[in-house]
């Protein structure tokens, strides 16, 4: 980065990240100002590497955090647009994996990249049958590691156990999708299930509704961004068992990444998230 970058000098560095390797990186961008985060939510020496801070305001969320990187700069963020640049084949290969007939879509991608944050197997399959049961259309996503597969299967080997799935009812695109025809597929669902993920704020920026399962983290922390109403949140439940307080006296932005803690959203907080969408929308 130093030698691509040789002769170089910038206005403003934003120091969007904490963690040591960020910090280490960015000592080699040369830049007048450097603006990073508060003292609060500061770690792995990132005070060393800043010397402006953005304002200190605990109780947002992270995205929100993200924008007030631009008031030093003497900018306001007033409102929030997404415009993910989703090219037209994409689109057109989205279409073509199920048809426009009206039934509504339950997306699942089931797997964080901290596993600790994954819901069980047999969970995920059992709102899944419900859904079905509700006339719903459901289709697996994820990538090609072994645990997106293996997780994929487990949950489509638990549908087929419990419930009697119409093969037009089940879909399975888990590896089948690149990085682009993601944010189509998302769009065309009318509801994405999945824990704290990335498909999760793509799904978000997309306009698709998001049942969002939380016990390692706070939703209203880094849930989908526009809209919490159908996530589950057992966040406090996780503070009390593991961490012995309620989560009101957590530090904010305190993750609770222990081994199980997902075992405190249960199945039925999940069909009542689902529940929550159903009886309020129409399909798209």
């Amino acid at each position: 980065l130093k030698r691509a970058l040789k002769g170089r000098r910038f206005d403003a560095l934003l120091q969007m990240q904490v963690a040591a390797r960020a910090n280490l990186l960015s000592a080699f961008l040369p830049a007048e100002r450097r603006i990073g985060y508060d003292r609060s939510r500061s770690k792995d020496l990132h005070g060393l590497f800043v010397n402006e801070r953005i304002p200190d305001r605990p109780g947002i969320h992270v995205l929100d955090a993200i924008g007030s990187f631009c008031e030093p700069l003497g900018l306001q963020q007033t409102e929030v647009v997404w415009d993910m640049p989703v090219p037209d084949d994409a689109r057109a290969w989205a279409r073509a994996q199920w048809p426009d007939d009206g039934m509504p879509t339950l997306a699942i991608s089931p797997c964080s990249s901290h596993v600790v944050r994954n819901w069980r197997a047999e969970r995920y399959a059992a709102v899944a049958a419900h859904a079905v049961s509700r006339g719903w259309r459901v289709v697996m996503l994820g990538g090609r590691s072994a645990l997106e597969r293996d997780t994929a299967d487990r949950i489509i080997a638990a549908m087929h156990a419990s419930a009697s799935i119409l093969q037009s009812r089940l879909l399975d695109l888990v590896g089948k999708d690149t990085l682009k025809q993601l944010p189509a597929l998302l769009e065309r669902a009318d509801l994405l299930m999945t824990p704290d993920s990335g498909p999760m704020h793509i799904a978000n920026a997309m306009g698709t509704k998001v049942l969002g399962l939380h016990a390692a983290s706070n939703p209203r922390r880094s849930g989908p961004y526009s809209d919490i109403r159908f996530c589950v949140d057992r966040y406090d439940d996780a503070a009390r068992k593991y961490l012995g307080k309620p989560a009101n006296e957590l530090r904010w932005g305190t993750k609770i990444e222990h081994d199980g803690v997902m075992d405190l959203v249960t199945v039925e907080d999940g069909i009542a998230a689902f529940e929550r969408y159903a009886s309020t929308h129409r399909p798209a």
